[in-house]
């Protein structure tokens, strides 16, 4: 259990510590190297173009990941021990989270990057989150490939060249033929691509979960649940405004578990 209570501080701060890391080299070394001659007058030059896409997906990772942090499941145990003015919280489909000490409804699973657990109130937002990082650091990904092209004059135009350019740079690293700056990036390059495909492939995971009204939880302990039209069950996570949501990050407006929450 310290183990695990430790996994839920450093991997949120492993998290942060990333994200500061693309920023910087977004900022510094990737849209700098995007600037064109300044006598040609563009509306829309390759660095405004890189930083407002760039800007869209994390900000869309970072905002819904607070958002995650912020509508974390409510304590049952709590709410069942309020005021008799208060309605009982629904019990089916709970579960009690060892690290977070409550017991939450709809309980997923315990996501450790966002140190919180993930149930009906932050589901949606959780699934966007793994979207946009996945989109974030993919991107982030051939930003920077574009890079290391342009400054070691490498050509990826072969599928194996991405595949041997952790060794021969490694290699020219040593030999003082790769600058300290360019072998860092390289390796924040395979960072990001195993970031990027693990992300889709759990964002991918999840919508079938939710496509089926299961939980993680529920398929983990064999829990039968009723059939259900898989619209009816994407409404209710994502809610008749799932559009905007794509566009924004924001609260569960519209959702089936936000309407449960006010009644």
């Amino acid at each position: 259990m310290l183990a695990l209570r430790l996994l839920n501080v450093v991997a949120p701060a492993y998290f942060l510590c990333i994200s500061l890391v693309t920023f910087v080299l977004q900022l510094f070394l990737f849209l700098p190297s995007m600037r064109e001659d300044p006598a040609a007058a563009r509306l829309f030059s390759p660095a405004l173009l890189h930083g407002a896409l760039f800007l869209f997906l994390s900000t869309n990772a970072l905002g819904n990941y607070v958002l995650v942090i912020q509508n974390s499941p409510d304590d049952l145990d709590a709410c069942q021990g309020t005021a008799a003015r208060r309605a009982p919280c629904p019990p089916p489909s709970t579960h009690f989270c060892r690290v977070c000490a409550r017991v939450t409804l709809r309980h997923d699973h315990h996501c450790f990057f966002t140190g919180n657990c993930i149930g009906s109130r932050n589901m949606r937002n959780f699934v966007l989150f793994c979207l946009y990082t996945s989109l974030a650091c993919l991107y982030s990904m051939v930003a920077g490939v574009a890079y290391i092209s342009a400054v070691l004059s490498i050509s990826f135009a072969h599928p194996l060249a991405f595949l041997t350019l952790l060794p021969t740079s490694i290699s020219q690293f040593f030999s003082g033929a790769v600058l300290g700056s360019e072998m860092f990036v390289i390796l924040m390059l395979y960072l990001w691509f195993a970031i990027g495909l693990a992300c889709a492939g759990f964002c991918c995971h999840q919508l079938l979960l939710i496509l089926r009204g299961q939980t993680r939880h529920q398929v983990r302990k064999g829990v039968a649940v009723r059939a259900r039209p898989w619209r009816k069950n994407l409404q209710e996570v994502f809610g008749k405004r799932w559009l905007l949501g794509l566009l924004v990050p924001m609260f569960n407006v519209g959702s089936e578990s936000s309407k449960q929450r006010d009644k």
